[in-house]
């Protein structure tokens, strides 16, 4: 279960299955690590989008969580082994206006790549962004 990765030029990082599924629970198992792509590439976007927007804002904490059907991985047919839905929360702290925030959410929306495969593939993407 357990695989050792390497990315471009950095060292490389364990990626492994919780004991109770069979690893050895040394580092993130895919699926949380598609979850942490969701969230890194929503900051990515939010950063370069409330530059072009004007937006100010002095972070954004995220939460994010999935739901996925074991028996689908298992070879249940007619069980979908991918999320069958995500929860995503983003915080912005911000003094800029609810409107403002929502426009910035529709344009990250819009081109965050990580988030678009999930809608692609139909799966539920469950959001809410509030000001903090």
């Amino acid at each position: 279960m357990k695989t050792e990765m390497s990315v471009r030029s950095f060292e490389s990082f364990i990626v492994d299955e919780p004991a109770n599924l069979g690893g050895t629970d040394e580092g993130p198992n895919p699926v949380e690590l598609v979850l942490s792509g969701l969230t890194s590439c929503t900051s990515v976007m939010i950063s370069l989008i409330a530059k072009e927007q004007g937006f100010a804002y002095e972070g954004a904490e995220f939460s994010s969580s999935g739901d996925i059907d074991l028996q689908g991985m298992s070879g249940v047919e007619g069980v979908s082994p991918h999320f069958h839905s995500v929860n995503f929360d983003v915080q912005v702290t911000t003094n800029e206006s609810e409107e403002r925030l929502q426009q910035l959410r529709e344009a990250v929306e819009r081109r965050c790549p990580v988030m678009n495969l999930f809608l692609d593939a139909n799966v539920p993407v469950n959001m809410s962004w509030v000001r903090k």
